[in-house]
């Protein structure tokens, strides 16, 4: 078992086969997710070391933190391995590298520098892959799709959405809480096994991540509800259901407090604060992992948590199945 924060922000979306569906399950249940990218993500500018002084040869090339760099020299380059052997193997010479960031594609040329142990070196740390534990919000037991995330798996350090190669879903379990506090938001700690693989992950998106369960297990004991329109959604009580402890899945109380304008500039779609003391104690409120609770409103999934107030745990945004709706079918 591998043990990791809860620091991927995952919520509720619905997949291609599941955006017509009326009814799906709500589950909260929290699940591995490991994600290889189809190229690499430069998530840092570095200096080389030389024995005559010390350069920045992708810096003074233009690549820029946050690049997805998809070529060298015409060949794809899927993984890290793929760049140290494609710069290891340069002999020096200048290489072509193609990199795209916001749809935007460019071409720079950078020639590698010799480090003082003779290796050829670019200057940069790429990311190729991740892995943590995020929360499924519902699944169409007609099909096995699922949705979870309200927003995409994004690098860390530059807010890049990852673009995906490969990836898929792990049996997990929550085994503690960090406690959200004013300023620091707290986070869900638990372990997933990476032999046991229960769905796939197929599309990354900005509303989330989307793809089928291969272990129908996950969800064949529970019952769908009515999936809810914009209209149907009101100020008020509600309920969210959540997994922050084990593997067991919890409907805890929360208020409505605010429905967002669809027009809304950063994609929020209601406000909500935690009500349930229960879960104000085992967590403070809203924590990293978290989010992809499903949110419930007179019997009917309206969306899910996305993200919390840093300032304020017991506060957070949630995005409606409308609102995914909308994105699976573009």
């Amino acid at each position: 078992m591998r043990r990791f924060f809860l620091a991927l922000w995952l919520a509720a979306s619905l997949s291609v086969g599941a955006a017509a569906a009326e009814e799906v399950i709500p589950m909260g249940r929290t699940v591995g997710i490991r994600m290889t990218s189809d190229c690499v993500l430069v998530t840092k500018l570095t200096s080389v070391e030389t024995t005559e002084g010390t350069v920045s040869p992708a810096q003074s090339a233009g690549v820029r933190e946050g690049d997805l760099i998809r070529k060298i020299g015409g060949e794809a380059i899927p993984s890290n391995d793929a760049l140290q052997k494609a710069v290891s193997l340069s002999g020096g010479q200048p290489l072509i590298l193609q990199c795209e960031q916001e749809g935007q594609t460019r071409e720079v040329t950078v020639v590698p520098a010799r480090d003082r142990d003779g290796v050829y070196r670019i200057g940069i740390i790429a990311r190729d892959s991740i892995a943590g534990i995020g929360t499924v919000t519902y699944v169409d037991p007609a099909t096995g799709d699922y949705g979870s995330l309200g927003h995409g798996i994004c690098d860390a350090d530059t807010g890049v959405l990852i673009p995906l190669g490969s990836g898929g879903l792990m049996e997990s379990s929550v085994g503690g809480v960090q406690r959200g506090e004013a300023g620091d938001p707290g986070a869900l700690q638990g372990d997933f096994n990476p032999a046991h693989e229960v769905g796939t992950v197929r599309e990354n998106t900005e509303t989330g991540i989307f793809g089928q369960f291969t272990d129908p297990a996950y969800y064949d004991s529970l019952e769908t509800v009515p999936v809810a329109h914009a209209n149907e959604i009101s100020l008020g009580e509600a309920e969210i259901l959540s997994n922050v402890s084990g593997q067991d899945v919890e409907r805890y109380a929360v208020e409505i407090t605010k429905i967002f304008d669809d027009q809304d500039a950063y994609g929020r779609s209601m406000m909500v604060r935690v009500t349930d003391e229960r879960l104000l104690d085992a967590t403070g409120g809203i924590v990293q992992g978290m989010s992809g609770s499903p949110l419930l409103q007179d019997g009917k999934l309206v969306g899910a948590v996305t993200h919390v107030l840093v300032n304020d745990p017991t506060r957070g945004y949630a995005v409606m199945i409308d609102a995914m709706m909308e994105e699976m079918e573009n």
